[in-house]
């Protein structure tokens, strides 16, 4: 089909002005109505006519220095910002983008304004070619680009980045290596600049935790946490551990992690192993009712310091009525390894009637409550996952213990 335009119109103005045309004659247009074949369709070339608009775009951006000049403007990229009200950041980024495709890959331009590639992917691959030694040479940049504008055929964003940063293995073999450790060296120590973590108490009892990881730490640590969210046994079958949604799982689950460090594993804090101090009433610890104090934190109720105690290096200093210390408690009343060992071998797996949590992701307990005069030997102990453990201390459910050893729950009336 030829499209005329307008007797001396340049042919891009005639083209924005025939696609405004073409949107307003579908502006009531109800999608509701097409096929399921048709809408399938009509997506996937909408998305070639959004690659193939942009690659327009870019390239009267190129050439728009002149709109700068003309109008006081630091740059093309300042004026669309203000003329369309964005945040400069996006059309500076769309700036250089359209400069390189216009001075340096024509290949890549050509591809995106075919519809072959999307701009997501062009960034991508834009990105991987600057990233290429500067002493490699044009033909071998030239193959490069005409590998990844391929590769992009059946790439995702992300899985092209991977394959940019091996690109020369193609191109240039002899190069790759050290070109993909000199990347990742520079994404390493970018990551490493970036990460830092922040803690922000809310009025609602709780702290948001949100923070930036390098992506291998984060790896690590959603797999840490997908072991206790979803623990699985020795023989292949996998029981559920916690409740609710996968976020909310995974937030069950770093609490978990936490309390089940190895205190003394950790770094020497304030002249001693990092130790946790609750300030609390004799009166209030050997009852349900009751909170205690961290020492430079918050509040807790007694069950809560009752339940860390079993398992974090949480020192209790038990208070008198005109709060001279009674009792600074010792970490030695914690289970020793070879005592969770030990535990382990004799319970399998969580003691709760009917819970079938493994004993590696279980927490050692105490049946006699140590603020009652509970000692820690194999006779007093006994595991329970996390779940149960809290229910142990919840002053809601009352605990019976069955001949077999087991603990049975119910809730108090």
């Amino acid at each position: 089909m030829t499209i005329a335009f307008a007797s001396g119109q340049p042919p891009l103005l005639g083209c924005a002005q025939v696609m405004a045309e073409a949107l307003d004659a579908i502006a009531d247009a109800d999608p509701i109505y097409l096929t399921t074949s048709d809408k399938a369709d009509l997506l996937r070339h909408l998305a070639t006519l959004e690659a193939r608009l942009a690659e327009v775009r870019l390239r009267v951006l190129a050439a728009a220095g002149d709109v700068a000049e003309a109008t006081g403007a630091r740059d093309a990229a300042s004026w669309l910002a203000a003329e369309t009200r964005q945040d400069v950041r996006a059309p500076r980024a769309d700036q250089h983008l359209a400069l390189r495709l216009d001075q340096q890959y024509a290949a890549l331009r050509e591809a995106l304004g075919a519809g072959s590639v999307n701009l997501a992917q062009s960034r991508v691959i834009a990105q991987a070619l600057d990233d290429l030694p500067d002493d490699v040479d044009i033909v071998t940049r030239k193959r490069a680009e005409h590998a990844l504008i391929t590769a992009a055929q059946t790439l995702r964003p992300q899985e092209l980045k991977i394959a940019g940063r091996r690109i020369l293995e193609i191109a240039a073999p002899e190069a790759a290596e050290a070109h993909e450790a000199r990347l990742l060296a520079a994404e390493e120590a970018h990551a490493h600049a970036k990460t830092k973590l922040a803690l922000k108490p809310l009025p609602d009892g709780t702290t948001r935790l949100s923070g930036i990881l390098p992506n291998a730490t984060a790896h690590r640590l959603a797999t840490y946490l997908e072991a206790f969210t979803n623990p699985r046994k020795t023989d292949g079958t996998t029981t559920q551990a916690g409740t609710g949604s996968y976020p909310h799982r995974l937030g069950q689950a770093f609490c978990q992690l936490l309390e089940t460090i190895d205190p003394q594993r950790l770094p020497i804090h304030g002249g001693d192993a990092t130790t946790v101090i609750v300030t609390i009433g004799l009166d209030q610890l050997r009852h349900d009712l009751g909170t205690g104090t961290v020492i430079g934190g918050d509040r807790l109720t007694a069950h809560q310091a009752r339940r860390l105690a079993c398992t974090a290096k949480i020192i209790p200093a038990v208070l008198g009525a005109r709060s001279e210390v009674l009792d600074l408690g010792r970490a030695q009343r914690l289970f020793t390894p070879a005592q969770r060992k030990a535990l382990a071998l004799r319970d399998h797996t969580c003691r709760a009637e009917g819970c079938t949590i493994p004993a590696t992701w279980c927490q050692a307990h105490h049946r006699q409550p140590w603020s009652h005069g509970g000692t820690t030997d194999l006779a007093d102990g006994i595991l329970l996952c996390a779940h149960h453990h809290h229910r142990a201390h919840d002053p809601a459910w009352h605990t019976q213990r069955l001949p077999n050893g087991d603990v049975r729950y119910t809730r108090r009336t």
